[in-house]
């Protein structure tokens, strides 16, 4: 067999949309089982543990009171906030003593410039862990909403399980076009190629955490130099996790889409530069991994939806010498079609109605604008700080 003989084309096609077929039918049936076996356990702990809420907060005027009122809205018994007001030009701070209402488990600490070699966030999560009086530190990001019982049920696992760090997978606020179609791809591709059954294996290496919602351990906190070791890092969470781990503290890392909410970003320039900001910091700057995940990409996400059209228009350039094209056609179109359904349960097992999936493709568009844009970005420039290489410049 050569290239452009019947057989060729009918074992290459063949084999491509076999593999696609078993990828995509895979991913499909899978989403439900990967909720079940990584859905945050119920851990009813005896022992009453102060937490301590931290909220690190620069410009964030638009969104920081319903942050502050769904946490003082919480069931746990014992605990405090504190939010780090890092040098917003917004009005945050006002919003957010407003918000608390004169509660007495609300403080607004007013944040300063970081010193050199520091990234503002980690720095104003350093600055709300000294304020801190809980036995567990609680981080979470300006944009979160937490629902009623996620801090009491969080802080029963960790303290059970003896964590030195816990952290959630939660779901997304979308309220604009470009969220709904990008953000579900791009945050799923982050959960999907982590492996957490790694991550909360004490013997094994791998560490990852959300910042949106971090809880760790007071003592093994600052056992590590808290968030100091991390000090320089725009991807402070997962390396905060990774000196945990190296320590020998266990991490926990679970899904759980009922915890908490959080609107990341608002429009589609800020998905790009949101993400592309740490987005190759999370794969280590490593190339190979990245262009495995662009070649990923070219091949599952947007080869099918090429060949479709030709398949239908011009079937005699694709399908040479084939005796039938409808055959083809219908299967091309099944494997096209398998991404949209995965989509689709995707959507729906995070509570969404599915009506976006058709824009799967789309979305797959941007995570690979995202990637590409992050592997040449050396430096970037995020809520008016400079990063360079995914550290504080």
């Amino acid at each position: 067999m050569k290239w452009g003989d019947p057989e060729f084309s009918s074992v290459l096609l063949g084999s491509y949309l076999v593999l696609l077929t078993i990828l995509w039918s895979g991913l499909l049936v899978g989403v439900g089982a990967w909720h079940r076996r990584h859905a945050l356990p119920d851990a009813p702990s005896a022992r009453l543990v102060r937490v301590s809420v931290c909220v690190p907060a620069r410009d964030e005027a638009h969104q920081i009171a319903a942050c502050v009122r769904s946490i003082l809205a919480s069931d746990h018994p014992d605990f405090e906030v504190v939010v780090v007001d890092d040098a917003s030009t917004d009005g945050t701070a006002e919003v957010a003593k407003d918000a608390a209402g004169g509660d007495a488990r609300v403080r607004v600490v007013t944040g300063t410039p970081p010193p050199s070699g520091w990234a503002g966030k980690p720095w104003a999560c350093a600055r709300a862990a000294s304020e801190a009086t809980g036995e567990i530190l609680l981080f979470v990001d300006a944009d979160v909403m937490v629902a009623p019982d996620a801090v009491r049920r969080a802080a029963a696992l960790l303290t059970e399980k003896e964590l030195g760090l816990l952290s959630l997978f939660g779901s997304w606020r979308l309220e604009s076009f470009w969220e709904r179609v990008a953000i579900p791809v791009i945050g799923w591709f982050i959960r999907g190629v982590t492996d957490l059954d790694a991550v909360n294996a004490p013997g094994r290496k791998e560490a990852f955490a959300n910042g949106q919602f971090l809880m760790v351990n007071r003592p093994a906190y600052e056992a590590i130099g808290g968030h100091a070791s991390v000090r320089a890092e725009v991807l402070e969470d997962v390396r905060l996790a990774q000196a945990m781990k190296q320590r020998g503290n266990a991490l926990g890392l679970y899904a759980a889409p009922w915890a908490f909410r959080v609107r990341l970003y608002r429009s589609l320039g800020e998905i790009l530069a949101g993400y592309g900001k740490n987005f190759y910091e999370g794969m280590g700057r490593r190339p190979h991994i990245a262009a495995g995940a662009l070649l990923f990409l070219a091949i599952s996400s947007f080869l099918p939806y090429i060949l479709l059209p030709v398949a239908v228009i011009t079937p005699q350039v694709l399908l040479t010498g084939m005796v039938a094209f409808w055959p083809w056609q219908l299967w091309l179109g099944i494997v096209c079609g398998l991404p949209v359904a995965f989509r689709f349960r995707l959507d729906r097992a995070d509570g969404r109605s599915g009506t976006l999936a058709w824009t799967h493709p789309l979305g797959n568009l941007v995570l690979g604008a995202v990637l590409l844009g992050s592997i040449f970005r050396v430096r970037t420039q995020w809520k008016g700080r400079l990063f360079h290489d995914g550290r504080a410049a």
